[in-house]
Formats: structure tokens, sequence, C-alpha cells
């Protein structure tokens, strides 16, 4: 293994592909900070604080921003040696900095320094490896030196976010930095030189990959219903119909994500808009997570501030975004409007079953299980549309 190899960018067209396992190892990092963001939502909401919603928001950006931005240059860069494994475990000391330091944005005054500390180790890490990369391949050297550069800048501003407290301030210097942040690629790329050689087959594998350990969450809460069975509170009506409802989301959530490729969604442009989509469908999946939770609370009587509504609609605002969020990169990746029709068709019977079954019944478990039906009864109905067409597709190749 050599200590440092050119940094000249891999063939894109590389067959076989694959995730390697250092990756793997940096995706179950990123976990980690993934469920701490969860947690505390699960707590603010288990509290009726839905505010604590904007701290998530925030948080999850930092993870997903850097897990995006790590990603995706290791896809075009990745040359396994020691001087990218460096890197790589300095991203992975960094997003455990920032997991350490979550809890305390979530406090009456937040304090976001060590979320930034950490999101600043991760940052920072990609900077050398791009001033190689505009060193050793003058193809996108231009390319190159815009990444450097505007990472640079911009953390400096996330720095002197630390000195504004007001709440407003807070919340409108997060998103004009973010959107900077997420406006860098866009303006490194367009330079009119060579782009950086990311492979598509390997980026969607990667999103793949990490959606599958986000849905860790959900699976949790789920764990969290069967457990309460276990210590005591029994198996409940209430908490049956939780338990069966998680279920029928885990199953669902992933089922929806992997019925189509996703391959077709992500050639040029449209490789910003399917990263960019995903800080919706990560951040609502790691979501379902925390409202599933907080449901049990309920059921548990351990949920203070918490209406029933209030809970199973946070559940099923969740699940919508995803749904939405899906269908959105779908949408973009055919060129129309036609993905769109059922997210937006099972979103509103999301919301109805889930105020109906909840209001009619007095208690989460109804409407937990009325969210997880409507969702797999979309996976159904997609999958028998799905085989009636290539039957009809193969009589019509008979005849």
């Amino acid at each position: 293994m050599p200590w440092r190899a050119p940094l000249t960018g891999r063939d894109p067209d590389e067959e076989h592909r694959a995730s390697t396992p250092l990756e793997l190892l940096f995706d179950l990092s990123f976990v980690v900070a993934v469920a701490a963001a969860a947690a505390s939502l699960h707590h603010e909401l288990s509290a009726g604080h839905f505010d604590g919603l904007v701290g998530y928001a925030m948080v999850f950006f930092a993870i997903w921003w850097a897990w995006l931005n790590y990603s995706w240059f290791a896809s075009a860069y990745d040359t396994g040696d020691v001087t990218f494994r460096l890197m790589t475990f300095t991203v992975l000391a960094g997003v455990l900095v920032l997991a350490a330091g979550i809890q305390d944005i979530f406090k009456d005054e937040p304090d976001f320094t060590i979320v930034v500390i950490g999101y600043l180790i991760m940052r920072a890490a990609l900077v050398p490896m791009w001033l190689r990369v505009a060193r050793d391949d003058p193809r996108v050297r231009n390319v190159a030196l815009r990444y450097a550069a505007g990472i640079v800048v911009v953390q400096v501003f996330w720095v002197g976010r630390l000195w504004i407290h007001e709440d407003h301030w807070m919340l409108i210097t997060f998103v004009a930095l973010a959107v900077t942040e997420m406006a860098i690629p866009y303006w490194a790329e367009m330079t009119g030189d060579a782009s950086t050689p990311w492979h598509v087959e390997h980026i969607v594998e990667r999103f793949q990959l990490f959606t599958i350990i986000v849905l860790g969450e959900v699976i949790l809460a789920t764990t969290q219903a069967i457990s309460a069975t276990l210590d005591g509170h029994g198996l409940s009506a209430d908490l049956t119909m939780v338990i069966a409802g998680g279920l029928l989301l885990v199953l669902s959530l992933w089922w929806i994500y992997f019925k189509r490729s996703l391959i077709e969604c992500i050639h040029g442009r449209n490789g910003f808009l399917f990263g960019y989509a995903h800080y919706f469908l990560l951040g609502a999946v790691a979501a379902v997570g925390a409202a599933l939770a907080a449901n049990v609370d309920l059921v548990e009587h351990e949920a203070h501030g918490l209406s029933h509504q209030g809970a199973v609609l946070a559940l099923a605002t969740a699940v919508a975004v995803y749904v939405l969020g899906l269908g959105v990169i779908h949408a973009f990746g055919e060129g129309s409007l036609r993905p769109l029709r059922a997210p937006l068709v099972v979103t509103a019977l999301l919301y109805a079953a889930a105020l109906v079954a909840t209001n009619a019944s007095h208690h989460v478990g109804p409407g937990v299980l009325a969210v997880g039906i409507v969702l797999t009864g979309a996976v159904v109905d997609h999958q028998v549309r799905g085989s009636a067409g290539q039957q009809g597709i193969q009589r019509d190749g008979d005849e």
C-alpha cells in the first residue's frame, strides 16, 4: 500500500465498482451521529416541544452534508493509499465529536460549539485532498481549487455564527450558510473544465447502503415497543398495534426505496438534486424512528405534553416527507411529473388515516397502524400494477 498515490481520478466507467470496507466503517461511524440526533428529536417530541424540529434539521444537515461530500469525493478519488485512509479517519473523528455535542443544541440555551468543532474537522479534512487533486489532475485543477477555497471560506462563517445568540438570526444565518455550502459543488463543477470523475453506480450504492443503515432507527423504535411488553408493561392492544405499524413501516420504507432503479435519476446535473433530495429522505427516515419512539412513550405513559393526535401526525409527516422526496427524485429522473402522482395521493391518505384512526380511538396504536397500512397498501398497489403491466407486455409479445 503506497503512502501517497497520485489523485488523478478513478475510471467513472469502472465495472463492478462497489463500496469498500473503509466506506462501510465510515457509514457505521456516521450512524452514531444519526442515532444521537434521532434520540434528541425523540425526547423533544415526547415533551411536546415541536420546535426541536429546527435543531434536528440543523444538526442533520451537518451530518448529511459531511457524509455526502466525503462519499462523492471518494467515488472519484479513492486511491486506498495511506493518506486517503488518514483523511477518512479524520472525518470519522469529526463526526464522533459532532455526535458528542448534539444534546447541547437542544438545551434551553442552545450551544453549537462542539457541533461546529466536529463539523469543521470533517470539512477541513477534505481541503488538503482537493489541493492534491489540483496538483495531480490538471484537467480538474480549477474545479478542485474552487472546492478547496469554498470550503475554507464558508467554515470561517460557521465559526463566526457561534457569536450569534438570537433565535431568529441563528435560523437565518444557518439557512444562508447551508445554501452557500450546497452551492459550492455547483459553482466548482460548472467551471467549464472537466468534471470530477465520480462513478454513477457507486454513488447510488453508497446512498442505498446509508439509507438501510438509517432505517435502523425505525427498527430501534420498534424494538423499544417490543421491549416494553417484556419489561412488565404487558402486551396491550395499543402497544400491539404500534409494534405492527412499526414493522409495516420498516418493510414499506425499504421496499419503496428499492422498488425502482435509481441509476436513471442521477445522470448529468440530476446528480445535484439526487444528492440534495436525500437530505429530506434520510432526515425523514430518522425522524420516523424518533416519532415512532415518541408514540411508544405515550403508550407507556412516559410522554408529557404530547397529544395522541400530535404524536401520530408527527409520524405521518415524516413518512410523507420521505415519500414525496423519493417522488421528486424519480420525477426529475424521468423529466415528468407523473412519478409525483402516487406520492401525493399517499400523502393525503396518510394524514386522513392518521386523523380518523386516532380521533376515533383516542389512542395512538390505531393511528400508527393506519399509517403503516397506508404505506404498505402503496407498496402492494405498485407491485400489482407492475405485475399486470409485465403480463400485458408479455401477451403482446406472444401475439
